[in-house]
C-alpha cells in the first residue's frame, strides 16, 4: 500500500506552459531593446540629412534585411535544436539511472517489510509487559528502532528519487516542447526567407538599370564614405560615452561595497559588544547568586554550632548538567542535554544585477594592436579590389573587396564586440566589430548578419555571410579597418 501511494504521487500532469527557452529569449531581447533604439536613433540622424529619396538600394533594403534576419533565426534555430537534442539525450540517460534506482529501492523497502511480517511485528508495549529479561528487552527494542530509522531512511531516499524522476519528467517534456517549437519557428522562417528571395530577384531585375547607373555616380560614392565615416565617428563617441558611464558605475557600486562592509563591521562590533556585555551581566548574576549562597549556608552553620566561627568562603556550586534518560535502555549512562545556540542571523546579500547589454569591447586595449601581421583573413576568396586603389572618377578605396560565393562564412579577424549590425545606404547588410584602442573592423555587402549589437565575438566566429546587399554586382565581402574612425590598409596587419 505504502509503495502505491508513493507511485500515485509521483504521477502529474503537465500543463501548457512557457519553456524556459521562450523565457530565455524575451529576457534577451529585452536586453537589447535600449541598444538597439540609440544605433536606429543614430542611423535616422545620419541619413537626415540627405536629400536623395530615390536610391533604388533603399528600395532592396527591407528586402535584404528581411533575408538577413532570416538566415540568421535559421543559424541560431539549428544551433539550438542541436543544444537541446543533446540536453534530451542526457536527460534519458540520467532518467533510465533513476529509474533503476528507484526500482531497486523498491525491491529493499518490499523485503524489509516482508521480513518484519515474518519476524512478527511485535509491538512494543507488549514487549515492554511481557515480563522478560530486560536485557533482552532492551536489545530487541535497539534492533527493533534501527529497522525502523533503515525504513525512514529508506522512504525517504526512495521519495527523493521520485521527485527527481518527477522533476526529469518534466525537464523532458520542456525539451521536447522547446524542439516542437524550434521546428516550428524554422518553418515559418524558410518559408519567410523564400519569399523575401524571389521578392528581392523581382526588385533586382526592375532596378538593374537604374542601379547600375547610380554606382558609377561619383556623388553617391562620396556620400557613401561620408555616411560611413560619420557612423563610425558617432559609434566611437557611443564607446566612449558607454565606456565612461560603466567607469562611474562600477566606482558607486565599490563605494556601495565598501559602505555595506562598513556597516557591516559595524554591525558584527554592536553584537559582539552587547554579546560581552550580556555575558558579564550573567556571570555577575551568577556570582551574586553564589555569594548569597555562601551567605545562607554560614548563617546556617552560625545557627548549629551557636557561636559565630571564621568562615573559609565556600567554593561556588557547581550547576549539575541536565540529564536526558533514555527511554529505551536504562542500563545505558545518563545523556547530558545538548544546549543549542542560536545563530547569528546573516545579512543578506543584494541580489545581483541582471546584465545590460554592452557596447564596451570585449578585449582590452593594446590586445588588437599587439596582433599587426598576424591577423587571418576575414574569408577565403580573391581580393578584387585593394587599400587606395582607383576607383573610376570617384575617390579611391578605403577597403578592401574580396570575392566569395553567396553564404560564404565571414569570420571576425580578431576578439571583440559588435557595435552595429543592421543595414546601411552603400555598404547593405553591415557589421561593425570594436576591438578596443579604437581600432574597428568592418564587414559590409553581406548577405546575413549572424550577430547582434553587443555580442562579444572570438577571433575566427562566424559573424555574417557573404553576398551582395546594399546593390553591390558582385556577391562578396566589403572590408575595412579603422583606427580613430580613419581608414587604413589591411594589408599589413591581415594575412590575405
Amino acid at each position: 500500500m505504502l509503495c502505491l501511494a508513493l507511485l500515485l504521487c509521483s504521477g502529474a500532469a503537465h500543463g501548457a506552459k512557457p519553456t524556459e527557452r521562450s523565457k530565455q529569449k524575451a529576457a534577451a531581447e529585452a536586453q537589447r531593446a535600449g541598444l538597439q533604439q540609440k544605433l536606429t536613433a543614430l542611423k535616422r540622424d545620419i541619413s537626415a540629412t540627405e536629400s536623395a529619396k530615390d536610391d533604388a538600394a533603399d528600395t532592396l533594403a527591407e528586402s535584404e534585411e528581411a533575408i538577413s534576419n532570416a538566415n540568421r533565426s535559421l543559424r541560431d534555430l539549428a544551433q539550438e535544436q542541436n543544444d537541446t537534442g543533446v540536453k534530451l539525450t542526457a536527460l534519458g540517460r540520467e532518467r533510465e539511472q533513476l529509474t533503476a534506482t528507484v526500482n531497486k529501492q523498491k525491491g529493499q523497502l518490499s523485503e524489509l517489510l516482508r521480513e518484519q511480517y515474518v519476524a512478527g511485528n511485535e509491538d512494543r508495549i507488549k514487549l515492554l509487559l511481557s515480563g522478560d529479561n530486560p536485557n533482552r528487552i532492551n536489545r530487541d527494542l535497539q534492533l527493533m528502532a534501527y529497522v525502523s530509522q533503515a525504513q525512514a531512511r529508506l522512504l525517504e531516499s526512495l521519495r527523493a528519487n521520485l521527485a527527481a524522476v518527477e522533476k526529469n519528467q518534466a525537464e523532458v517534456q520542456n525539451a521536447k516542447d522547446e524542439l516542437e517549437e524550434i521546428a516550428q519557428e524554422e518553418r515559418d522562417q524558410k518559408a519567410l526567407l523564400v519569399q523575401e528571395k524571389a521578392r528581392r530577384a523581382a526588385l533586382l531585375a526592375s532596378l538593374s538599370q537604374r542601379l547600375v547607373a547610380q554606382r558609377k555616380e561619383a556623388g553617391n560614392v562620396e556620400r557613401d564614405e561620408q555616411r560611413m565615416g560619420n557612423l563610425v565617428d558617432k559609434l566611437g563617441k557611443m564607446i566612449a560615452e558607454q565606456a565612461a558611464a560603466e567607469a562611474a558605475e562600477k566606482k558607486r557600486q565599490e563605494l556601495l561595497a565598501a559602505q555595506r562592509a562598513a556597516a557591516k563591521a559595524a554591525a558584527d562590533a554592536k553584537a559582539a559588544e552587547e554579546k560581552r556585555q550580556r555575558l558579564a551581566a550573567a556571570r555577575a548574576k551568577a556570582e551574586a547568586r553564589a555569594q548569597a549562597e555562601r551567605e545562607r549556608i554560614a548563617r546556617e552553620q552560625q545557627n548549629k554550632s551557636g557561636k559565630i566561627k571564621p568562615q573559609t568562603p565556600a567554593p561556588a556550586p557547581v550547576p549539575a548538567p541536565a540529564v536526558k534518560l533514555d527511554p529505551i535502555d536504562n542500563d545505558e549512562p545518563p545523556q547530558v542535554a545538548k544546549v543549542e545556540s542560536k545563530p547569528e542571523p546573516v545579512p543578506a546579500k543584494p541580489e545581483p544585477a541582471a546584465p545590460r547589454a554592452s557596447l564596451g569591447p570585449a578585449a582590452p586595449d593594446g590586445a588588437f594592436a599587439s596582433l599587426k601581421g598576424k591577423l587571418g583573413a576575414p574569408l577565403a576568396g580573391k581580393v578584387e579590389v585593394r587599400f587606395g586603389s582607383k576607383r573610376g572618377d570617384g575617390p579611391a578605396w578605403k577597403g578592401m573587396f574580396i570575392r566569395a560565393g553567396e553564404g560564404t562564412d565571414v569570420h571576425a579577424i580578431a576578439a571583440g564586440r559588435v557595435v552595429f549590425s543592421a543595414w546601411l545606404r552603400g555598404f547593405g547588410n553591415l557589421i561593425i566589430v570594436d576591438h578596443g584602442g579604437q581600432y574597428m573592423s568592418i564587414y559590409g555587402n553581406n548577405q546575413s548578419l549572424l550577430k547582434r549589437v553587443g555580442d562579444a565575438v572570438k577571433a575566427g566566429d562566424a559573424i555574417s555571410t557573404a553576398g551582395n546587399s546594399g546593390g553591390n554586382e558582385e556577391s562578396g565581402l566589403y572590408f575595412e579597418l579603422r583606427y580613430q574612425g580613419r581608414a587604413f590598409d589591411p594589408a599589413g596587419w591581415v594575412r590575405f
